[in-house]
């Protein structure tokens, strides 16, 4: 049953993502040109989904289990430090660059966008490369 709510929520948020053109490089790139022909309409695409996701948090908090019974996992740290703001400006910079963030990327390689498989496979291979690099990087005097 968790299985088949799983892939029902994912196919959900595939379609939202498609739906709403988030899988579209040149329509988040246009988003994202504050100073030229910028495109807001992915604003509500993004209020969209922050107040259901407010609304889920609060009710979480209170809870324990999941409605299909598996444990709520800890709000994550809130402490900002080099790591996060780190990853956030790479993250940012290829979200612009490429136009896209490894969800949309996920659905548009499922019908037949070469540029989200083009980013899904490089977006593995720094996530391979990056913890050799981060322990190096703290091992350095």
């Amino acid at each position: 049953m968790k299985n088949l709510v799983t892939l029902f929520c994912g196919a959900l948020f595939g379609l939202g993502l498609v739906i709403s053109g988030m899988t579209d490089t040149t329509k988040v790139q246009g988003f994202l040109d504050f100073f030229g022909a910028w495109d807001a309409t992915l604003v509500f695409v993004m209020g969209g989904a922050i107040i259901p996701m407010f609304i889920a948090w609060r009710i979480s908090a209170e809870r324990k289990k999941s409605v299909l019974g598996g444990l709520i996992p800890q709000s994550p740290k809130t402490e900002l430090d080099r790591a996060l703001i780190t990853g956030a400006i790479l993250f940012g910079a290829g979200w612009g660059l490429s136009g896209f963030c490894p969800g949309p990327a996920l659905a548009s390689s499922s019908f037949g966008g070469l540029g989200g498989v083009t980013f899904l496979a490089a977006m593995l291979a720094g996530m391979v490369i990056a913890p050799p690099i981060i322990r190096a990087v703290k091992a350095a005097p």
